[in-house]
Order: C-alpha cells, then sequence, then structure tokens
C-alpha cells in the first residue's frame, strides 16, 4: 500500500476512537463527579465539577462503538493498526479519559480554575493519554504522533473559535 494511503489510514483510525469519546464525554457529562465532590490532601478538587460518571462511561461507550463499527465495516483495520482493532480502539478510549483526568488534576493542583485554558495541556491531554494506553497493543510512527498532536491542536483552536463565534460556547478555548 502506498505510503501516504497507509499514513492517513492509520492515522485516522487512531483519531475517530479519540474523537469519538472525548466529543462525546463532553456530550454526556452532566450528573455525579467522578472524584465525589471530595478535595486532594492540598485541599482544592481532585478532577473538579467537569468529569462526571455519566460523561466518562458516555466517552469510553461510543469510542467504543466507534472501534467496533470501524472493525466490522472494514475487517482489515486490525490488519493495518497492527493489533486487534476492536480491543486497541477500546485502549484509545480509556486512555483519552485517563488523559483527560490526568490533566484537570494537573490544573487543579496548578490553582487553575475550571474552564481557563492551558495552551497544549488543554487541547492534546486526551490524544496523550489514548496514544500512551493504545502502546498496549500498537504505537503510532513518530510521524503519525506529530501529525495527530498538529492536527488535534488546530482542529480543537479552529472548533472552539467556530464555536464560540456561533454562540455555542461562552469562551473561544
Amino acid at each position: 500500500m502506498d505510503f501516504w494511503i497507509l499514513f492517513v489510514l492509520r492515522a485516522s483510525l487512531m483519531a475517530i476512537p479519540l474523537y469519538v469519546c472525548n466529543g462525546l464525554a463532553l456530550v454526556f457529562g452532566g450528573g455525579p463527579r467522578v472524584d465525589l465532590g471530595k478535595n486532594f490532601f492540598d485541599g482544592r478538587p481532585i478532577l473538579g465539577a467537569g468529569k462526571t460518571f455519566r460523561g466518562t462511561a458516555g466517552g469510553i461507550f461510543f469510542g467504543f462503538l466507534a472501534s467496533l463499527l470501524l472493525g466490522i465495516s472494514f475487517p482489515e483495520t486490525s490488519e493495518v493498526i497492527g493489533a486487534p482493532y476492536l480491543y486497541y480502539g477500546a485502549l484509545l478510549s480509556l486512555g483519552a479519559v485517563a488523559g483527560d483526568f490526568a490533566g484537570s488534576f494537573a490544573k487543579r493542583r496548578l490553582g487553575i480554575p475550571r474552564g481557563e485554558s492551558v495552551l497544549f495541556l488543554d487541547q492534546l491531554d486526551f490524544v496523550v493519554g489514548g496514544l500512551a494506553f493504545g502502546l498496549l497493543l500498537a504505537g503510532p510512527s513518530a510521524l503519525e504522533a506529530i501529525f495527530l498532536l498538529a492536527f488535534t491542536m488546530l482542529a480543537h483552536v479552529l472548533g472552539n473559535y467556530a464555536a464560540f463565534f456561533s454562540k455555542i460556547k461562552k469562551v473561544p478555548w
């Protein structure tokens, strides 16, 4: 298979569960907090009000579902990734949530309030977490990882500005 076709295919197969999980965690959020409203020993919230059981479960479920549907529709996904794609997509989804939690935890430790943006951390934590968990089965090439990080950063910034200007979001980040 041509290098660039394989590159785009592999990057897409990695991005889809990550993006679906991250985006739908936000859509399905609300309800009880994952940290149960508890504070860490520093007196600050462990994760904060934005991390909920419903959002976490919804994100993981739909990231996994996206992997399942892709794997059924295109059985060669496992061959392209080099690992069972259903398991790989599940790891990407779990890692996306874990990366998001780690980013939130770090922001709370630094005293950064919910909703305040930290460049790169807010945009890339879910990708880094997902790819790290995915390494248990298969990893991206250096070029694929750089592409996914750069593309995610650009898509995140452009998407947030579009949502802000269309009055869907109150802040452009």
